[in-house]
């Protein structure tokens, strides 16, 4: 039997480099998104079964829906990867950042990934364990949870609260055979970085970053197939850098 997988925010970028990448690790994948999933999403799933669901899960409707058509398509849930994720609509100082903008990256960033864990690991509780674990929950979080950016403070707070889920649920889940683990991409070419890439190019450049390039988002997809994976069975609740070292302080 397949194990299923469900990516949430995986029409593009990092969510959808890591449907590829679990499909071809032989996973059902299922694919969750906002909007209609576009003629050329599948093209990269190449190994189990998938399935599309058009739905918002920072709303627990949607989270509801995403979960009652995973189990009516494939009957149980394995592997909850929480990658939905905004950044700010606007790049603003924290002296002047909205409540209406702080509600809605926390909304996205984060609620939905408390509660997807939730009603997730409630289904993984009612499974078999199948091969060595019951199941696994990995949470894409950001360098943002432990690095200051003063003009997009509420995105650095939303991953740092997925920081402490990651924690919370690792603690709560470990005696039951359900692993949590949390990955910290750090500058990775996608849609949502593409505005400040001239920023980042310079900072490259600059040798802030000791493995000086961008990173992708078949970096974070990599990280994500060795946790899924059966490995990885005396560590939970911990994170890794995908971040090109920048998380290295030097002199």
């Amino acid at each position: 039997m397949k194990k299923t997988a469900i990516v949430t925010g995986g029409r593009r970028g990092i969510g959808r480099a890591i449907a590829a990448r679990l499909s071809r690790d032989g996973f059902n994948v299922v694919i969750n998104g906002v909007s209609p999933p576009g003629d050329d999403l599948f093209d990269d799933i190449s190994g189990g079964e998938y399935l599309y669901v058009q739905a918002d899960v920072s709303e627990s409707a949607g989270r509801q829906k995403l979960v009652d058509e995973t189990l009516k398509r494939f009957g149980a849930i394995h592997l909850l990867v929480n990658n939905a994720g905004i950044a700010p609509k606007v790049r603003a100082d924290l002296l002047e950042m909205s409540e209406e903008s702080f509600d809605h990256v926390l909304n996205v960033n984060t609620k939905s990934a408390m509660f997807m864990s939730q009603i997730v690991a409630k289904q993984m509780l009612r499974q078999d364990a199948q091969g060595k674990k019951r199941g696994t929950i990995i949470n894409i979080s950001s360098c943002s949870a432990a690095v200051s950016s003063i003009n997009r403070g509420e995105y650095c707070v939303s991953k740092a609260a997925l920081s402490m889920l990651t924690m919370l649920y690792a603690d709560r889940l470990a005696a039951e055979g359900i692993f949590v683990h949390e990955i910290r991409p750090g500058v990775t070419a996608t849609d949502m970085t593409s505005g400040v890439k001239e920023k980042y190019d310079k900072l490259i450049a600059a040798g802030t970053f000791p493995i000086a390039r961008w990173g992708i988002p078949e970096d974070i997809a990599d990280a994500v197939s060795v946790f899924a994976g059966d490995n990885f069975l005396y560590t939970t609740g911990n994170y890794i850098d995908v971040d090109g070292g920048f998380h290295i302080r030097r002199l």
